[in-house]
């Protein structure tokens, strides 16, 4: 993958023109925002047939678009349980399904026809950090009969047939769920909206927006333009024009890293072929390139350069796998994200012909298409599903005590999902020991001839010897006579 991001850090660099807004314009929709949601919102509504213009301040999937390892399965960051508790069974059912339509939007763009070397690969394996077989059932239960979503609940051991580490225990599978190259089908989907269409106008930032009336109107620094509906797709970038849309989301940037090729010996030590995650959310990491690792773990709450967490991304990887030693970080990127305050993405209205599709950090690229088919399909054929997202509300989140929080949280959680990993590590290798010093134990009582003993609470009954027979001379000599009635 080295090659690609090369190649995209080139074009990311202006070598390649880009187009600017330098004339007035009419469209039927005008999109802020060229990233993921943007484009999809853009691709799907110039395929229904509307006049869409994208204004993007700087380039095509800045920031944080493409900037993953291109994750893309069903669901959200909130959790299953949280979601039916927050708005019952039913809505929770159709959102899920809602989020499985995403993927498949992104399956349906992501070919190789459409989007040459978008290197396709199937298959996310989630691993928990803690021995947690018992809620795993009831999860692959609710996952299978309740959401119509395939999953597979992998024991420990096969877990660890196919990730040689002992920080992993149980696991699921989703083998439905895949996995693109992030910055090449963000690229690639700039190249379908724009076949459908729709025209794009990088280097054109949003001064401001005047969104009453019938006819909206945007201002940027070298023409306006008019659109019926204005979608926000700008994420925490939005700006002054919308600030206060923009503090609605916690900015946070995840940094991951590519490593220099590692030879055969990857496979060896990661034999599973699509992507992992844990449960807690700290690594997310895949083989990408053949041999190479691609590894995402720290986050920031404040933009830093992605070098600066080289170091963090190579002992993550030392301590998960160090069979692998001391690899090499052959490169680093990162982007900023927006998280929301209740964990959904924000999508819907805000008022007539005022659209919203943002709040996607930890969401997955699947939240991203499905705002797009939402929002496109609401303007132009009147789908009202977007609604089932109005209990998630716009909340402030915090300004700059918020960022503060955020960080602490952020930290706190991954020294909770440590310790919680290393005790039950610990407590796999005590029953490890406890097994083989029974085993000892008893083929110690085998050679003996005598039967197991119990040494604490813990181990198997003792059976005790069997008494030896006494001379009947002993025994009347010890024992009185019964005395008869």
């Amino acid at each position: 993958m080295s090659e690609t991001f090369t190649s995209v850090s080139q074009e990311e660099a202006g070598l390649r023109e880009r187009a600017r807004l330098t004339f007035d314009l009419d469209a039927d929709i005008c999109v802020i925002g060229a990233g993921l949601a943007g484009l999809s919102i853009a691709l799907e509504a110039a395929r229904l047939g509307a006049s869409v213009a994208v204004l993007e301040g700087r380039h095509i999937g800045w920031n944080a678009s493409g900037n993953q390892l291109g994750t893309v399965m069903p669901g959200f960051a909130l959790p299953l349980a949280d979601l039916i508790e927050r708005i019952g069974l039913e809505d929770a059912r159709e959102l899920w399904a809602l989020s499985k339509e995403g993927a498949e939007f992104v399956r349906a763009n992501a070919t190789e026809e459409n989007m040459p070397g978008i290197g396709v690969s199937n298959g996310v394996l989630e691993v928990s950090n803690v021995d947690a077989g018992d809620r795993l059932i009831s999860r692959l239960q609710m996952l299978n009969e309740d959401f119509d979503t395939e999953v597979e609940g992998w024991q420990v051991d096969r877990v660890r047939d196919v990730l040689k580490t002992d920080h992993y225990f149980h696991g699921v599978h989703y083998p439905k769920a895949f996995q693109v190259d992030g910055r090449k089908y963000v690229h690639g989907l700039a190249a379908l909206a724009r076949r459908a269409g729709a025209r794009i106008f990088e280097d054109t930032p949003v001064v401001s927006i005047d969104h009453s009336g019938i006819r909206k109107r945007i201002v940027t620094p070298s023409a306006r333009l008019r659109a019926t509906h204005i979608v926000l797709a700008g994420n925490i970038h939005l700006g002054a024009p919308l600030k206060r849309l923009s503090e609605t989301l916690l900015p946070v940037s995840r940094y991951a890293g590519i490593t220099a090729p590692l030879g055969e010996r990857v496979h060896d030590i990661i034999a599973f072929k699509g992507s992992v995650m844990d449960s807690d959310g700290v690594d997310h990491f895949r083989i990408v390139d053949g041999d190479r690792l691609m590894w995402e773990s720290p986050e920031t709450t404040w933009a830093a350069r992605p070098q600066r967490f080289a170091g963090a991304v190579k002992r993550r990887i030392r301590n998960i796998f160090p069979e692998l030693g001391n690899v090499e970080i052959a490169d680093m990127f990162g982007g900023a994200t927006g998280q929301t305050v209740h964990g959904m993405p924000q999508i819907g209205q805000l008022r007539k012909g005022l659209w919203v599709a943002s709040g996607f950090g930890r969401q997955g690229m699947n939240t991203s298409a499905m705002a797009g088919q939402l929002i496109a399909r609401s303007i132009l054929w009147g789908d009202e599903r977007w609604r089932l997202f109005s209990p998630f509300e716009l909340v402030w989140a915090g300004g700059a005590t918020g960022r503060v929080a955020g960080q602490l949280v952020g930290i706190w959680g991954r020294a909770s999902s440590a310790a919680a990993g290393s005790l039950a590590r610990y407590r796999e290798k005590v029953r490890v020991k406890d097994r083989e010093r029974e085993a000892r134990l008893a083929e110690a009582n085998r050679a003996a001839g005598t039967g197991p003993r119990r040494l604490h609470p813990g181990h198997p009954p003792v059976r005790p010897a069997p008494p030896r027979e006494r001379a009947p001379e002993a025994s009347r000599a010890g024992e009185e006579e019964p005395v008869s009635q």
